[in-house]
């Protein structure tokens, strides 16, 4: 078995499980690559890493210097692990209305929380945090919706280990957020094998559902647009929060407790299987469920979940 240095030298490598059980279509199957694997919980670990030791490499991040970074979760808690270990002090802008799970990661790694009101969601977190940094120059803004090492680390891992786990991917479906997984990975696929079709997974216009991002709504990532993200893209799958909870169900009764992102992306992978003959689909599960145990998605009345899923944020 490796010895790593630090957990830093653990990010990224993540397994890759067949979930086809839950394909609509017997034609298709369905691979799930669990970025809950990371250490410290999700996806975001690859390009916490990414931005941190970039800004380490051209000067911005030094000693002494804090990091501010909006997020609703798997951002902060990934930088606040790495600060921790660089030692960075860390302040991360969130919405008020995240899961508790989450604000207690953020205290373990002893980063300052400061929130914003939950109705503004993920955008309300991005505006005052851009306030913030304009307002105290001295502190670092890594900004994962504009910092390119947020797809280039994609690009350079992510995209490389699906192919080489699953060279027979026809279909890669992650959720659209900050964009960089799909811009990265979908970038580095169709250049490698230029018939993959690269699919996002979105909320529907005017639903906030935090961790996704519906582009209608207004804000458009930069790095999204700097990836050309309009041209990328062969198609978006709308889903809904009921259908990503009962997605997020369906998988742990096959032994995967991810978060209700996952849900939501395994539930757009089971569209796009209806519409395809056959063919191999690779879906993003983008973090474990245990940040979100206290929210009853697994186990509460589906109506009650969906209900509160309009206040609590989920994702």
């Amino acid at each position: 078995m490796t010895i790593h240095r630090d957990v830093l030298d653990m990010i990224g490598d993540t397994p890759v499980i067949d979930v086809s059980a839950l394909s609509p279509n017997p034609g298709v199957r369905i691979l799930a690559k669990l970025e809950g694997q990371n250490p410290g919980g999700s996806v975001k670990d690859r390009i916490a890493k990414a931005m941190v030791l970039a800004a380490e490499e051209d000067g911005t991040l030094r000693p002494g210097k804090t990091i501010i970074e909006p997020s609703s979760g798997n951002t902060g808690i990934a930088l606040a692990m790495i600060a921790r270990l660089r030692g960075y002090p860390i302040k991360i802008v969130m919405p008020g209305n995240v899961s508790p799970e989450r604000r207690k990661m953020l205290d373990v790694y002893g980063a300052e929380i400061i929130d914003t009101p939950g109705s503004e969601g993920s955008n309300g977190a991005v505006r005052h945090a851009q306030f913030l940094a304009d307002q105290n120059p001295e502190w670092v803004f890594l900004y994962q919706y504009a910092n390119m090492a947020n797809p280039q680390v994609h690009y350079d891992t992510t995209g490389p280990e699906i192919l080489h786990d699953v060279p027979e991917v026809t279909h890669f479906v992650a959720g659209l957020g900050t964009s960089g997984t799909l811009m990265g990975v979908g970038t580095y696929l169709k250049e490698a094998k230029p018939g993959v079709k690269v699919l996002a997974v979105e909320p529907p216009a005017g639903e906030i559902v935090d961790g996704l991002r519906n582009l209608d709504d207004g804000y458009v990532p930069p790095i999204y647009v700097k990836w050309g993200g309009v041209d990328l893209l062969d198609g978006k799958r709308i889903v809904r929060p009921r259908e990503s909870i009962e997605y997020t169900r369906k998988l742990s009764e096959l032994g995967v407790f991810a978060g209700v992102s996952a849900g939501a992306a395994l539930a757009g992978a089971a569209r796009t299987a209806e519409r395809i003959d056959e063919g191999t689909i690779v879906v993003i599960v983008a973090d474990g469920g245990w940040k979100y145990l206290s929210t009853g998605a697994w186990t509460d009345d589906l109506d009650e979940v969906s209900e509160r899923a309009k206040e609590l944020i989920y994702f």
